[in-house]
């Protein structure tokens, strides 16, 4: 729900020439969050709900100064000064279709280590708990590189799309190949989580090309669908997992992905 305005705001506020980098390092942020969780997890402890406390307290505080920071009222530097009635903005524009089919299949292709991987990992690789934290944690980390999407949709969204979603499965499968070896699970922990915010990013800048007239509507598409397909593909990777074994549930999760890398912007110059 915060993100679509704040791209909103970025779409109509900042200079062209950094856009994109802003949209991509404000949506890195997650990464910030699972970082700093992992290592609050090892020293809480059973004190857990102290933690939930101050990160509500926290998310409180931001909330007031986004309230402040972002500019209040319509702000659309590409309005052309005649009423949105002369140029009605259309539900499904062109594009949206691969938008929403890409978003979908990511979403679902990351539903098995977002729901599944520390399971996966303690119970099919036999990690204690702090060595599975460590895999958060280092996912969490190389989370962060995923702000650097906004430079990587300048080699176009096309092949850095489809790249970034091959990483994302490829680190699926290994992850859950072998789930016992921390030299194969966290570097595939890493990868993955610096491939899925990345390919939030991209989606994110998709999302404000697709619905430039109203990018704030672009991204809500988007990060919605992403919900949806996870959604979608818990359950399922969870029923195909308990009849047959992890690690086929996470190869359909990778095959899932690698599919959505297929799925990118009908425009060769994105």
């Amino acid at each position: 729900m915060a993100s679509p305005p704040l791209a909103h705001v970025v779409a109509h506020t900042v200079r062209a020439q950094i856009r994109d980098r802003t949209q991509t390092v404000i949506n890195a942020g997650t990464g910030v969050g699972v970082a700093i969780v992992g290592p609050i997890a090892l020293i809480t402890h059973e004190h857990w709900r102290t933690a939930w406390i101050v990160f509500a307290v926290i998310c409180a505080l931001v909330t007031i100064w986004a309230a402040c920071a972002v500019p209040s009222g319509p702000t659309n530097r590409f309005r052309t000064g005649r009423p949105d009635a002369v140029f009605p903005r259309p539900l499904l524009p062109p594009g949206s279709g691969r938008l929403v089919t890409a978003a979908a299949l990511m979403g679902a292709g990351s539903s098995a280590i977002w729901t599944f991987g520390r399971d996966v990992l303690i119970t099919a690789g036999g990690m204690s708990e702090s060595a599975s934290s460590i895999a958060w944690i280092v996912l969490g980390v190389f989370v962060v590189l995923g702000a650097a999407a906004g430079d990587l949709s300048r080699l176009g969204i096309r092949a850095s799309w489809t790249a970034t979603m091959l990483i994302m499965a490829t680190a699926t499968a290994l992850l859950a190949a072998y789930p016992g070896i921390p030299a194969v699970a966290w570097p595939a922990s890493a990868a993955f989580g610096a491939a899925y915010i990345a390919l939030t990013g991209l989606l994110l800048i998709w999302g404000t090309k697709v619905y430039h007239q109203a990018p704030a509507a672009g991204v809500g598409s988007a990060f919605l669908i992403i919900a949806l397909g996870q959604a979608a593909g818990a359950p399922v990777i969870g029923i195909l997992s308990e009849n047959t074994e992890p690690l086929i549930a996470f190869m359909a999760a990778a095959a899932i992905a690698a599919l959505g890398a297929l799925i990118r912007p009908a425009a060769p110059g994105t």
